[in-house]
């Protein structure tokens, strides 16, 4: 990783410094991912925001009830953040969605143009819908909430579809104001196959 690059315009705060719950989640994730998504330091500029922030996106993105696919919500979340230009989040959720997917071309071709990617009609339904939000909300009738009907998706389902585009339209725009920079371990995670782990 580029060290010498800044990673936010804002102050980014010393793991050291930061209250015990910040840190205890940050040390978490390092421990899973092998190394800290800048997502996490950058937004601890300001640790209320920060737990309000990761309270929304667990609630959105850990959840086990309705149909939406792991993979099929890091869809989402690449598809409308290129529509908001958010670099740090189509490069972080784009390797999400490579490595839950297992497909290495999938998360370029949702964020250049979701209707030639290598998706099913469900999921092109489904971004549809998403892009609808993004960039037209208040034109969202009820014919949007049929279109997915016809490819099995609630109304349930719906409001997840928009609530993760309308939260990740939040995150690109805090991304962009402060100049997050996408960690370096993103743009080759699951582009290229994992080395077999030696065998004991």
């Amino acid at each position: 990783m580029n060290e010498a690059l800044p990673i936010s315009r804002y102050p980014v705060p010393e793991l050291k410094d930061l209250p015990e719950d910040l840190r205890t989640r940050i040390l978490e994730v390092q421990e899973k991912a092998g190394f800290v998504p800048n997502v996490f330091l950058v937004l601890a500029h300001r640790p209320a925001e920060w737990r309000a922030f990761m309270a929304y996106h667990d609630a959105l993105l850990l959840k086990d009830t309705g149909s939406l696919t792991k993979g099929e919500r890091e869809m989402i979340i690449v598809a409308t953040s290129a529509v908001n230009h958010c670099l740090y989040c189509v490069v972080a959720h784009g390797a999400i969605l490579r490595v839950y997917e297992k497909k290495p071309l999938v998360a370029d071709q949702v964020a250049i143009n979701h209707h030639k990617a290598d998706i099913p009609p469900r999921q092109r339904a489904m971004l549809d819908f998403a892009l609808k939000v993004c960039n037209a909300s208040h034109e969202i009738i009820d014919a949007d909430f049929a279109a997915l009907g016809e490819h099995g998706f609630s109304t349930e389902d719906a409001w997840d579809i928009a609530a993760i585009t309308a939260f990740f339209g939040l995150s690109n725009r805090m991304a962009n104001v402060s100049g997050m920079r996408p960690n370096d371990e993103f743009f080759l995670m699951g582009r290229v196959p994992r080395p077999p782990k030696a065998k004991a």
